[in-house]
């Protein structure tokens, strides 16, 4: 057999210790000499078996993580170099002899080290060890990688012998890819909203003060009015009015889209309005005969009242925080 080997002499320099009382035998065939009230008190494991035993086996991993292990046990350090190497192991170790210092150390060194080469391998040792965090790590580096991770033979062997896994992962994969939809669908919906809700702000710009070319009829427009600061939105609300005003094909339905358009802004400045009475928005380029056509269109649109209120809802929501964030309007 051959000598022992001890991994605690240059841990313990500046400690006097008695001598070991027991032994853990590696799988190499080595004895690591130990002492077994540290082994107890770091692992409630290790103090159940020593208690009838002094000799420990530990099997399944290199005869270097034993001894890193053991080390670990009297310092509760491990090195880079020992993570480097032993990693996996000592997290397998950690998790068998419950010691979780270790094992939070190994799921944070085995998370900075996972690559899609060894992703596969990392992920399976931490469904065994119970640790969910590396686990949805690796899932998500697998995700991001998948082309990549798919040629590997870490993979390969997932196809072949553990299709629950594999299914797991590709279960993960389709949920993920559907709330990325989501949330983007729902980003898209929130800046039209926004954007909506500046147009009604600008709409009431241009019945109260008026802009460029378009404003109250007791309001002088000329060429020395100045731009306002959104007048990206003005400018083309403008283009809008001016040509709903003398459109002919406005009094019939759906034959000009850009009087619906219009149509659809006055109708729901109109529905978020809080004051209906002083407005100089609501209505305030129509004529009576187009307030008539107005009614009609309304009561054909009623299917359409469920969606028309929620959008509503949510373009006030957007007004009332805009109002609170943005600073007014400089002419």
């Amino acid at each position: 057999m051959d000598p022992s080997v001890s991994p605690i002499t240059s841990t313990t320099q500046t400690q006097l210790l008695p001598e070991p009382d027991l032994y853990l035998h590696t799988p190499g065939g080595k004895r690591i000499p130990a002492h077994a009230t540290i082994l107890a008190s770091a692992s409630p494991v290790l103090e159940n078996f020593i208690t009838s035993n002094k000799i420990v086996k530990i099997h399944g991993v290199p005869d270097g993580a034993v001894a890193a292990f053991v080390a670990f046990l009297y310092s509760s350090r491990c090195t880079e170099e020992e993570m480097d190497k032993y990693g996996m192991h000592l997290l397998a170790l950690s998790h068998v002899y419950l010691v979780r210092r270790l094992k939070q150390r190994c799921i944070k060194g085995l998370g900075q080290r996972v690559s899609t080469e060894n992703v596969v391998d990392v992920l399976q040792l931490a469904r065994l060890c119970d640790a969910p965090d590396l686990y949805l790590k690796c899932v998500k580096l697998l995700a991001n990688h998948f082309k990549a991770v798919k040629e590997t033979e870490g993979w390969k062997f997932i196809e072949n012998h553990d299709p629950r896994l594999e299914l797991d992962i590709l279960r993960f994969m389709d949920e993920r890819e559907k709330r990325k939809r989501k949330s983007r669908k729902r980003r898209e919906e929130e800046r039209l909203y926004t954007q909506l809700s500046e147009a009604m702000e600008c709409l009431e710009h241009i019945c109260r003060e008026g802009c460029t070319h378009v404003g109250p009829y007791d309001v002088e427009i000329g060429p020395q009015r100045k731009p306002c600061s959104k007048f990206a939105t003005c400018q083309v609300l403008q283009v809008l009015i001016r040509h709903f005003a003398t459109c002919e094909r406005r009094l019939k339905k759906g034959a000009c889209l850009r009087c619906k358009r219009t149509w659809q802004l006055f109708r729901l400045h109109s529905s978020i309005c809080l004051s209906q009475d002083s407005c100089k928005v609501n209505l305030a380029v129509l004529t009576e005969r187009d307030r008539q056509i107005r009614m009609k269109m309304e009561q054909e649109n009623r299917e359409e009242d469920a969606r028309w209120k929620l959008l509503v809802k949510k373009v006030a929501s957007a007004k009332a925080m805009s109002s609170l964030a943005l600073p007014k309007r400089t002419l």
